[in-house]
């Protein structure tokens, strides 16, 4: 076993324009006890040639090639070469702040009950979208274990490249799987079932640069379709072991809503009802208002409504109602 702190695992794919600057953010860690994985996904473009010349100026860079074309393939090279304790995440397009890892490393060996620890993020992009402008909003709004915890199938509230984690989880709970899936959120959605703690400290140490050729714009793994897929196969395996006693029923009953139910429908679980804001009976689906909903104990409640600033209102409805987030609801939207 080496005494190697941490290893930085940075796959890179046609990153010319910013692999310098994603590098460059690493090397300058105040945090120094490290080595960085440049591994070269069949790039065509000057991004090898960067990295060799950069491997020269520092000892602590080791670069790899990995022949089979994808960020899974890349990233369990790098998983499986690793030599550090802990293992950081980094993108091509990206920035590290300086202290990002003396503080996660310093985290992680002073809770040694948390597995895997975040950042706070500061986004960066000349798009004009703002969609994931509000996602970083919401991800820098969640640190605790808990508060990560019951947000999973919402999303992961985490910035996936600011991450630092210990090495032996891949090892207890399996490298990043191939599919028509997102294998980040797959990934963390797998650990976190299996129980792993995870944390987000409140600093801002790191930059998640947003361009037009990032692939949770351009891959189908990241099609809503496929997160809803992902989000049903793990609430399934969740619900049938801890509150398999419970009535299932859905918060929304619009056609997204009831596109997203048949999911789970398919992971085997029975759908009892949907609630809406009122009452719309129909031979196809069981539909109460709101306002129907009964005293906490025998119902799961289980959100689907996508309309920005619902989460925030149901969340409120059912905490007055003395519902407990994780016993009696969670959110998937």
């Amino acid at each position: 076993m080496s005494d190697l702190p941490i290893t930085v695992i940075l796959p890179y794919y046609q990153a010319e324009n910013t692999l310098k600057r994603a590098v460059g953010s690493i090397l300058k860690q105040t945090f120094t006890k490290f080595e960085l994985l440049l591994i070269d996904n069949r790039s065509t473009d000057m991004g090898p040639k960067i990295a060799q010349q950069m491997a020269q100026m520092d000892s602590r860079i080791r670069l790899l090639f990995e022949e089979e074309q994808g960020v899974v393939f890349a990233m369990n090279k790098g998983l499986l070469e690793a030599r550090g304790k802990f293992i950081a995440r980094m993108d091509a397009d990206d920035v590290a702040l300086p202290e990002r890892l003396e503080k996660q490393h310093a985290f992680l060996l002073k809770n040694p009950e948390i597995g895997l620890v975040g950042s706070n993020a500061r986004h960066v992009s000349d798009l004009p979208s703002k969609g994931l402008q509000r996602f970083v909003n919401w991800v820098n709004a969640f640190h605790s274990a808990e508060a990560i915890w019951t947000n999973r199938f919402v999303e992961i509230p985490l910035i996936q490249p600011s991450v630092l984690f210990r090495a032996d989880l891949h090892r207890k709970y399996g490298l990043y799987r191939n599919g028509d899936f997102p294998e980040d959120y797959e990934l963390f959605l797998r650990w976190l079932d299996a129980g792993v703690l995870f944390f987000q400290l409140p600093e801002v140490l790191h930059e998640w640069h947003d361009s037009t050729s990032r692939l949770t714009r351009t891959d189908s793994r990241y099609s809503q379709d496929a997160f809803y897929r992902t989000k049903a196969q793990y609430f399934a395996k969740w619900f049938k072991r801890v509150e398999p006693e419970k009535a299932l029923w859905i918060w929304g009953a619009g056609r997204r809503s009831r596109q997203r139910a048949r999911l789970l429908e398919q992971q085997g679980l029975k759908i009892s009802g949907y609630y809406d804001l009122k009452n719309a009976q129909s031979k196809q689906v069981t539909c109460l208002s709101y306002q129907e909903i009964p005293n906490p104990g025998s119902q799961f409640i289980l959100s689907m409504v996508g309309n920005y600033g619902a989460r925030e209102k149901i969340t409120n409805f059912l905490e007055e109602r003395n519902y407990q987030a994780g016993s009696d609801f969670l959110l998937m939207a």
